[in-house]
């Protein structure tokens, strides 16, 4: 069977109904983006998805594909997990082009190629840093005294420029600077385990990603549960690393996707411009997978 939309399981259920199961495991990110940050949060998601869903329809017109492909939901959930991939505070225009470059980048692909090569959550995330490499990322729950809270430091950058961490709970809870569906990793465990539960996921690929990449910053002097609890690496291995559209389909197959994306993140954290990594390191692996699947298929069959 070929690929198709994602994330999904090749066990007959219906896309829409696997979309599904993924906007739940988002919903309470996206509740608590709203309680950590504010109004602007809601109007920031809502303004996002409803232009991935516009552009989704514009560029079906354009390649003169059926617009029945709306009734999937994947551009909805597409336009939610890019909104949570972005700090409350970011400008609109730039969310606009985030999210007409994501389905932009998704349509094309699939006119020349016949299906999706990278992931289209991951081309917007790349558009914002091209458009402005230098965020600022609202404190959470500063709007509640302060309603134009001034913006801080995420830990990443914290820990790069030699500065006080907040400590184990906070970054755990959330109870720091950063993007609105990033900065709780006990709710995207929560959503990962519901994923998993509902066999909508493969945990492999999640699993190698965190584990290999934590252990390689700690061989490096890193410390480990800081790079764990930062950024988003736990985020992107649980609802980017695991899309089955431009991820490999065999368990090998996710395994070696895993350990590059944790090889390329370990090396950006530690000695790149960026901070965080994650994004490029899973577009540069997405550009390998048609291969990682053609070399696994043929190493299985020998």
């Amino acid at each position: 069977m070929g690929k198709s939309l994602a994330p999904h399981f090749h066990d007959g259920s219906g896309v829409r109904h696997i979309i599904i199961h993924v906007i739940i495991a988002l919903a309470p990110l996206m509740v608590a983006s709203v309680i950590f940050f504010g109004p602007r949060a809601l109007l920031l998601m809502a303004f996002t998805i409803t232009v991935v869903v516009l552009a989704e329809a514009v560029t079906l017109l354009i390649f003169r594909r059926d617009l029945s492909n709306l009734k999937d939901l994947s551009a909805v959930v597409t336009g939610i997990i890019l909104s949570l991939s972005m700090p409350a505070n970011l400008p609109f225009w730039i969310a606009f082009l985030a999210a007409g470059a994501a389905i932009g980048a998704k349509q094309l692909s699939r006119k020349v190629l016949g299906f999706t090569l990278l992931n289209p959550v991951l081309i917007g995330r790349g558009a914002m840093i091209v458009f402005n490499p230098y965020f600022e990322y609202p404190m959470a729950l500063a709007w509640i005294n302060t309603p134009d809270a001034i913006a801080s430091a995420t830990p990443l950058e914290l820990l790069a420029g030699g500065y006080s961490l907040p400590g184990f709970g906070d970054l755990f809870l959330g109870l720091h600077a950063g993007v609105m569906g990033e900065v709780s990793i006990l709710l995207i465990l929560l959503g990962g385990a519901y994923l998993v539960w509902k066999r909508v996921i493969c945990p492999i690929a999640p699993c190698v990603f965190i584990i290999l990449t934590v252990a390689l910053l700690a061989i490096m002097g890193q410390p480990p549960i800081v790079h764990l609890l930062s950024g988003s690496l736990v985020f992107a291995a649980v609802f980017m690393a695991t899309d089955y559209s431009t991820t490999p389909f065999t368990a090998k197959g996710k395994i070696v996707f895993a350990v590059g994306i944790a090889v390329i993140t370990a090396g950006f954290r530690m000695f790149g411009w960026l901070t965080e990594g994650v994004t490029f390191a899973l577009i540069t692996m997405n550009l390998f997978v048609p291969f990682i699947d053609k070399f696994v298929v043929r190493f299985e069959n020998r």
